[in-house]
């Protein structure tokens, strides 16, 4: 039996005509914002099409013919390739250093990308944040410190190189154009571990005639985005946050930016969870204008988190486990100038290895996922659009390299999941 109910097309009308009379839905309709919509009654509402308002509660968010039952069964070495320009950035594994944290913009006529830049393997004292310029995103200028030496972190110092509440460190967070100005985030704190108690959120402000950056103080206290702030349907800015002791507090919105660089509202997400350890949170705004937020989940049960809001990111509902299977790694994802959402993300949930991108119509369900490069450990993803191209800022080789590949949408949209690895 097949249903042919205007309201059962797509993936509703697959499950009805997989199930027969089985499937029964029952459908309730309720006022939103003086519209009605269809909201579904049934047990198995979590493997329904999500609905912010309708369905916050659906755990789908990947589907496809080619899709296991079990997503982590995803042989991820034989996703669809991705065809690509690549470049380094920076390297440096000769002397034994780190470089993460990518992030990307075009700003004045040319690329720009920011990362944390320190000795040893992670956040120890005296990391520092580097940035490089490009005009065509492959080749790149050589690296400059953007921020100052942290307090406590000079090379004749004891504590150079460790993690302890002595010294101090920087952490790139993001470039965020602001009224045309280029600001540089970075955040400074002890490097005791995640995170100091004097964690603070700073800015950096571009001199564009003499390509120097200005310390222009602090943007919030006990915070570290993930993300440079974006502009909500109101026209305020949001950026997601985590506090220094964030295992307890949960993760928050900061809301805000407008009348100056200080003024924020925090908003939480949730507090502790024994289900969700939530971590870098992401997020963006859906076609119907309302939020969706994506979670890693540092409990390991290998998927994304998800939760909406429809209220501007002042509340949010209860972050659900989807069927998204992930590495507990950072991801990165935007809306593209056609319509459609790109997510980034080490999927598959043994290793980060391979970095894949995944394609949605509306920004809660993908269908497609494409390999992009991997055969190494590979991480912290940033993705940006630019004329035709997508640019993606990952760290390589075990967070020792910075590199970019350079995607032409034209031929991503060659692809589709019924390809194998070597369709081109």
């Amino acid at each position: 039996m097949e249903c042919k109910h205007a309201l059962c097309s797509g993936f509703f009308r697959s499950l009805c005509k997989q199930a027969g009379a089985a499937i029964l839905l029952s459908l309730v309709f309720i006022s939103v914002n003086g519209q009605q919509k269809a909201k579904v009654s049934s047990e198995n509402n979590n493997l329904l099409w999500p609905d912010p308002v309708t369905n916050p509660m659906s755990s789908l968010m990947l589907t496809g013919d080619w899709l296991p039952a079990e997503p982590h069964d995803i042989d991820f070495n034989e996703l669809p390739r991705v065809p690509a320009e690549h470049s380094v950035v920076s390297d440096v594994r000769d002397v034994n250093g780190v470089n993460q944290h990518n992030y990307l913009v075009h700003y004045g006529g040319k690329f720009w990308i920011m990362w944390s830049d320190g000795p040893g393997v992670e956040d120890k004292v005296g990391q520092r944040v580097k940035y490089a310029t490009s005009k065509d995103g492959l080749k790149w200028s050589e690296p400059r410190f953007l921020t100052p030496e942290p307090p406590g972190s000079g090379k004749e110092s004891p504590y150079y190189g460790t993690r302890t509440d002595k010294g101090f460190r920087y952490i790139a967070r993001g470039f965020w154009i602001r009224d045309g100005q280029l600001l540089a985030l970075a955040a400074l704190d002890e490097a005791a571990g995640f995170f100091g108690k004097s964690l603070q959120l700073c800015a950096f402000s571009l001199d564009k005639n003499k390509e120097t950056w200005k310390d222009v103080g602090i943007v919030f206290n006990n915070t570290i985005n993930n993300f440079a702030p974006k502009k909500l349907p109101t026209g305020e800015w949001m950026m997601s946050s985590r506090q220094y002791n964030y295992t307890t507090t949960g993760a928050h919105f900061l809301i805000g930016g407008g009348k100056s660089l200080t003024d924020w509202r925090s908003f939480p997400v949730l507090g502790t969870s024994d289900e969700l350890s939530a971590e870098e949170p992401y997020w963006w705004v859906l076609p119907d204008n309302n939020l969706m937020a994506l979670f890693r989940d540092n409990n390991k049960s290998g998927y994304l988190y998800r939760a909406f809001s429809i209220d501007n990111g002042r509340s949010w509902s209860k972050p659900v486990r989807t069927n998204f299977p992930d590495a507990r790694s950072k991801f990165s994802g935007l809306r593209l100038k056609d319509g459609r959402y790109v997510l980034v993300s080490n999927p598959n949930p043994e290793r980060r290895d391979p970095l894949a991108i995944s394609i949605s119509n509306d920004g809660m369900v993908f269908n497609k996922m494409f390999y992009l490069v991997g055969g190494r450990h590979i991480d912290y993803p940033h993705i940006i659009e630019h004329h035709g191209h997508l640019l993606i800022a990952f760290a390589g080789d075990a967070k020792q390299s910075i590199e970019v590949l350079k995607v032409k949408l034209s031929d991503l949209d060659k692809l589709d999941m019924g390809r194998n690895k070597d369709a081109f």
